[in-house]
């Protein structure tokens, strides 16, 4: 028992364990032959061949059944979303306060409008073409370069007083802001069933005295040539339609709360979402 019992010294171990990787007597490897060990290697090569080989099928199988220029599944949406630029986010939604005797107060709101329409240069638009028909641009064919579909221009300059061209502070200063409304994009969405749909901004509370608003382009309307939208990949230089607001008659120092809805047929508005249709906002102009 004493001997069954000895502990082996490190030496003892080291040699049992180099004898367990090579063993010249039985010419095994590790506990096997190297015949076993061909089979082996041999075994779970094909077996992870043939494993690439299935999943490269699925997922080539996958890939033909994918439409690349448009989702086969899309949100349920029943109307597209609303935003607004300037956007300062507060607590509770959208909120623009300024001060018109301070300058740091729009400064800010300012640059995120000439940083928005920096896309909307002439220079950004160079690969899209002039387009004058109000009506649909259904494009059944790929005429546009490397195999997409064309996009039409929209320019800042299309904003007129609220371009940031011929009034680079947007009117702030003057308590008159201009805000730039811009709805999302659905693919193959046709708004307003042939009519173009426009914006309409007015106040949430119905006691204020009516809104008085400037909107361009002229009666605040999305032109139907810019729909539908194909999708990033069919369009790739699509630039979403804008229409500017310029507010003409807010009250100083006292929070008024705004809705700017887009009317047109196929657009809905949902109670308990701010953004579905329309956009909502606070804003107050102090002195």
């Amino acid at each position: 028992m004493a001997t069954l019992n000895e502990k082996k010294t490190c030496s003892e171990r080291m040699a049992d364990f180099r004898r367990f990787v090579w063993n010249p007597e039985t010419k095994l490897f590790m506990g096997r032959s190297l015949i076993n060990w061909v089979w082996i290697i041999l075994y779970y090569l094909a077996f992870y061949v043939v494993m690439s080989g299935l999943f490269a099928l699925s997922i080539y199988s996958l890939m033909r059944t994918i439409n690349p220029y448009e989702p086969d599944y899309q949100d349920q949406l029943k109307s597209p979303g609303v935003t607004l630029r300037p956007d300062v986010y507060g607590d509770r939604g959208l909120q623009i306060y300024y001060n018109v005797s301070d300058n740091k107060t729009w400064e800010g709101l300012v640059t995120t409008l000439h940083t928005f329409l920096t896309a909307y240069t002439p220079a950004a638009q160079h690969l899209n073409i002039n387009c004058t028909n109000n009506t649909y641009f259904i494009q059944d064919t790929f005429d546009g370069p490397n195999k997409t579909k064309l996009s039409c221009k929209f320019t800042s300059d299309m904003l007129q007083n609220c371009s940031g061209i011929t009034d680079p502070t947007f009117g702030f200063p003057e308590g008159k802001p201009c805000f730039i409304i811009k709805m999302n994009r659905i693919i193959k969405f046709y708004p307003g069933n042939g009519t173009a749909p426009r914006v309409n901004c007015t106040y949430v509370d119905e006691e204020l005295l009516p809104l008085e608003a400037d909107y361009y382009p002229v009666n605040g309307t999305f032109s139907l040539h810019y729909f539908p939208y194909y999708g990033k990949k069919a369009q790739p230089s699509y630039s979403n339609p804008l229409v500017a607001v310029k507010f003409l008659n807010i009250t100083r120092n006292v929070e008024v709360k705004i809705v700017c809805k887009v009317i047109g047929a196929g657009i809905t508005y949902n109670v308990h979402d701010p953004y579905e249709g329309k956009v909502e906002f606070k804003l107050k102009i102090e002195d």
